[in-house]
């Protein structure tokens, strides 16, 4: 990437906008000065030069998307503004794998397990996770997952253990605002060797996870393992049993993990009666300092969820949050929390 200069013009990675490089804050913020002649303090990692002063005019469509442009951007599923999708060559061929850890390894004979799903590739995928029972299929998990990123999907004990003998994923991959290559829609059912689950040394070193899994692919460079092609029909029907499967589904989630979402609302005039004397840097320390307090406070309470609202902003304080958790805090995962309940400005941690 180019060492950013006085007079670069800039674009910001994580939100739209940018502007003129002023100078530096520290080797790790650098000032811009917006369109509208505001001085912001931006992470270094967040900007991406795109020429010089006056060289490139930012676009006003870009600075102000009218509310009702913004709603017709959002499909069925409720895919969100995208941040800046890091897209690399391989990842246009998909890669997607069931991975299990244990929660406890030193108790592998009644410990109880962690299921996450890994989309390694460029393409979101709206996808179903379901197990067999008798001859019926029930939904476990749907949604949309991101490129290039992870999600937890459940968490499940021995006793559960035989219903997951016989597994199934279904997904159509996409891309959001931007042309891509045709993917088939997927159907791949997998049979789960269970009684590896109580044998440690099945459990073992991967690609996508700091702790040992035992991974199953389910796709690997766009060749499915046993795989089913599935016609627009068939995936009608399943996204109709879906939709049956949706509130019961909810409600063995819910049973499951027990623990309320927090939420900690990181807008300074929530935390701060007075910002007095304090500069941008200031401000977003502090919010800073709030976060890890929270973290920290929440480090062996496993599996619960954490909603931090840093609003959408010029993504500043998200980007610093996103850069603790990939340094900091690798023991945890996160995502962008539901858009529905908190619009684009708000980021789900999970304490695994």
């Amino acid at each position: 990437m180019k060492k950013l200069e006085v007079g670069d013009t800039v674009r910001f990675l994580s939100s739209v906008g940018g502007g003129i490089v002023k100078g530096f804050q520290n080797k790790n913020i650098v000032i811009v000065e917006d369109e509208h002649g505001f001085d912001i303090p931006v992470l270094i990692t967040d900007c991406v030069a795109v020429g010089k002063m006056n060289d490139i005019q930012l676009s006003n469509h870009e600075q102000d998307i009218p509310k009702e442009t913004e709603k017709s951007l959002q499909s069925e599923i409720q895919i969100e503004e995208d941040e800046k999708i890091i897209e690399t060559p391989e990842g246009e061929k998909i890669t997607v794998c069931l991975a299990y850890l244990p929660v406890d390894e030193k108790t592998i004979s009644t410990t109880s397990y962690e299921c996450y799903l890994v989309n390694d590739s460029n393409y979101y995928l709206c996808f179903n996770y379901m197990n067999r029972e008798n001859n019926s299929w029930i939904s476990r998990h749907n949604g949309v997952i991101e490129p290039n990123t992870k999600i937890f999907i459940e968490e499940f004990n021995k006793s559960e253990l035989n219903s997951l003998e016989k597994i199934c994923l279904q997904f159509i991959a996409f891309k959001h605002n931007k042309p891509y290559g045709f993917k088939n829609p997927c159907s791949v059912e997998l049979r789960i060797d269970t009684v590896k689950f109580y044998k440690l040394h099945s459990f073992k070193e991967n690609d996508y996870f700091d702790e040992n899994a035992l991974v199953y692919y389910v796709i690997q460079n766009d060749v499915p393992e046993r795989a089913m092609l599935v016609s627009a029909g068939d995936m009608e029907s399943a996204m109709k049993e879906k939709e049956i499967e949706e509130k019961p589904r909810r409600k063995r989630i819910q049973k499951i993990e027990k623990k309320a979402i927090i939420e900690v609302d990181l807008h300074i005039n929530q935390l701060l009666e007075t910002t007095a004397g304090m500069n941008n840097s200031d401000i977003l320390e502090y919010q800073l300092s709030k976060f890890r307090e929270t973290i920290n406070e929440n480090l062996k309470n496993k599996n619960q969820r954490i909603v931090f609202i840093h609003g959408k902003g010029d993504g500043v304080l998200k980007s610093a949050i996103i850069k603790e958790l990939r340094d900091k805090y690798k023991n945890c995962y996160f995502q962008d929390a539901s858009f529905q309940e908190y619009g684009y400005g708000a980021t789900m941690v999970t304490i695994k």
